[in-house]
């Protein structure tokens, strides 16, 4: 009884500790409308100032940063 209360145990403090350093799977060019910037966020926005550009969602930070250089609307 006592290792499967200390399986049971071990199996979720994994299991939180993984969920904690989960990965973001999309990376969003985005651009304010007040500041006219636009910026790579890990997060989709909810704002209204704050919009997603053109087809501006991609799965690394690098790919956005790329991308972000040749929109236009980024210049």
């Amino acid at each position: 009884m006592t290792k499967v209360f200390l399986g049971c145990v071990a199996f979720f403090a994994i299991s939180s500790v993984s969920a904690q350093t989960a990965v973001p799977t999309n990376f969003y060019v985005v651009r304010d409308s007040t500041t006219k910037k636009c910026a790579v966020v890990d997060t989709k926005p909810t704002s209204t100032t704050v919009t997603v550009v053109e087809n501006g969602q991609f799965p690394t930070k690098e790919q956005a940063e790329t991308a972000m250089k040749g929109m236009k609307v980024c210049e």
